[in-house]
């Protein structure tokens, strides 16, 4: 019995090494299989627990996240990097006062550069009514050589001019940023939280997922497919911020194309557009490096006017994260949220954000610790339900930017590609055609960007974790 118990401790660290190998390459996914190899083989090393932990957190697998290090802090209660590693996962979902916790159990001397005080700077502080400016009281320098808007009219010039500014890094003046966000506010708080799109026949309609701030594979985007106008309209599926380091150059640009073509550029509220994500993963950081502080209050405002869905030729019914805790949700359900607000932590909204497809039947707990995973049978539920064909969801990483599940009733779009500049995923984009709404799936690759690093704006304790 002795050799045997010594043979499976043997075997389990020699699996502990090859997974440490796979995260060291990336693999993360790889890594989540070879610990979970080592736990089955001795699952009272809480070194395996908290080591399968971080690998869940690269995948954004949260809620696992926290449920391994749990384990390990179980197993062995004085083990800092149990807390550490749960408290890092906390941060990621935006749960401050839980990680807050976890961090005041972990020695300053074991982690130089983390002092669990600072995370007191993470406390959100919600803020009521709507922020007032004044774009013409804010003065254009003479030595200013960027694009400018002349008057109030937002043209297809000043976009081309403001695109190319942004290929050099170069920003807009914040005269002309304030102007495209204030008038992005004003028309996304008109739309409902569930907007109907009419694709007439003979026309197409493209869906693109998450960017995550990656600007120039937006570029590309608009390279194969042509820009956004009337006679070739986008719905652009949320998280168009945070990870990427050129967050601002994304939201900018989409923002002004929806002010040039309110019917050509649609846009859908992600799980990223909210404060605390924001305040995790660059954005914030981002904006007050290259504006001021001041427009991070009212991107928050804005994110809040962002519908949650669309329905495409009530067919194709389009959301950031998926379905629901409970059958029988309707359209009009959704349409009624009152999405004026940070994202709550549970309830219909929370799920729309959150939630993900699963391949197996019926629902289950999120790996991100937000909204849940739900089955092909939900889908084909709520299809029928609300007299729909197809769902199309975003917020995962897909290898080859899409993924198609449940029946092909489900496809995920994701379109960020080399996500984080490690992932080595293509990135894809949909077309839909009027009248029959066939998708056509493009995948494209990464294209170069400026050394800019993934991250560069976030604070420097989440930068850790990467």
């Amino acid at each position: 019995m002795g050799d045997s118990s010594n043979s499976n401790v043997q075997k389990a660290e020699e699996l502990k090494l090859r997974a440490n190998d796979a995260f060291k390459a990336n693999k993360f996914s790889q890594a989540v299989e070879l610990y979970d190899q080592a736990i089955d083989l001795n699952g009272s090393n809480a070194v395996y627990w908290a080591n399968r932990a971080f690998a869940h957190t690269k995948l954004e697998e949260y809620g696992s996240a926290v449920q391994d290090a749990t384990k390990a802090i179980e197993i062995d209660p004085k083990y800092s990097k149990g807390y550490y590693r749960r408290g890092a996962a906390y941060l990621a979902m935006g749960k401050f006062k839980e990680a807050l916790k976890d961090f005041q159990q972990v020695p300053v001397f074991e982690f130089p550069y983390f002092l669990a005080h600072h995370f007191l700077l993470y406390v959100n502080v919600a803020t009521n009514g709507t922020l007032a400016f004044f774009p013409c009281a804010i003065k254009v320098e003479p030595q200013y050589t960027g694009a400018r808007i002349d008057g109030d009219t937002i043209t297809l010039d000043f976009v081309k001019q403001m695109l190319e500014d942004f290929k050099t890094q170069k920003c807009i003046h914040k005269r002309y940023a304030l102007q495209i966000v204030l008038q992005a506010r004003d028309l996304l708080r008109a739309v409902p939280s569930l907007v109907d799109v009419n694709v007439p026949n003979g026309c197409h309609f493209t869906v693109c997922g998450d960017v995550h701030g990656q600007y120039f594979d937006l570029l590309n985007i608009f390279e194969l497919n042509g820009l956004p106008s009337e006679d070739n309209p986008y719905l652009f599926n949320g998280d168009f911020v945070d990870r990427g380091s050129f967050s601002l150059e994304v939201i900018l640009t989409l923002f002004a194309f929806k002010c040039l073509y309110p019917t050509g550029m649609y846009l859908a509220r992600g799980n990223h557009e909210s404060k605390s994500m924001n305040k995790i993963y660059g954005f914030e950081g981002e904006v007050k490096s290259k504006l001021s502080d001041t427009f991070v209050e009212l991107f928050a405002e804005v994110f809040c006017c962002l519908p949650l869905a669309h329905v495409i030729n009530k067919k194709v019914f389009v959301v950031h994260g998926g379905l629901f805790s409970v059958d029988g949700v309707k359209l009009s359900d959704i349409k009624a949220i009152d999405r004026f607000c940070e994202p709550p932590e549970e309830g219909l909204m929370c799920e729309i954000l959150w939630s993900d497809p699963q391949p197996q039947p019926g629902r289950g707990p999120s790996k991100r610790g937000v909204g849940l995973s739900f089955g092909g049978d939900v889908t084909k539920r709520f299809l029928e339900d609300n007299n729909l064909d197809l769902v199309v969801r975003s917020h995962e990483v897909k290898d080859e930017g899409y993924e198609t599940m449940h029946d092909g009733k489900l496809i995920t779009v994701f379109s960020a590609p080399n996500y984080c500049d490690q992932m080595g995923n293509k990135g894809a984009f949909i077309r839909f055609s009027a009248p029959d709404l066939k998708p056509d799936i493009v995948s494209f690759s990464a294209v170069s960007h400026p050394d800019v690093k993934p991250m560069a704006y976030a604070n420097n304790f989440l930068r850790m974790f990467q």
